[in-house]
C-alpha cells in the first residue's frame, strides 16, 4: 500500500467545495481545507505508485476549481 499527501491550490473561494468533492473519491483517506500556500491537503492511498499517479491525474486533477497539485509520497525510512 502506498500513501501520499496531495497539496492542492484552488481558485479563490473554492477550497471547501474542492475538499468536500475529493473526500468522496475512492482511495482518499482525508481531505481538509487549510490556510497557507496550499488550500487543500489530501491524504490518499493506493496499491501501487502507478495506481496512485493514475488516481491523481484521472480523478483529483479533474475536480473543478483546482489550479495546481503537488503529490508527496509517504516514505518509511
Amino acid at each position: 500500500m502506498v500513501q501520499a499527501y496531495i497539496l492542492i491550490q484552488t481558485e479563490v473561494g473554492k477550497a471547501t467545495t474542492v475538499a468536500e468533492t475529493i473526500a468522496k473519491l475512492t482511495g482518499v483517506i482525508q481531505a481538509e481545507d487549510v490556510t497557507g500556500p496550499y488550500d487543500v491537503i489530501v491524504r490518499a492511498q493506493a496499491d501501487t505508485v502507478d495506481e496512485l499517479g493514475r488516481m491523481v491525474v484521472a480523478k483529483v486533477q479533474q475536480v473543478d476549481g483546482i489550479t495546481r497539485t503537488l503529490t508527496c509520497p509517504v516514505v518509511h525510512l
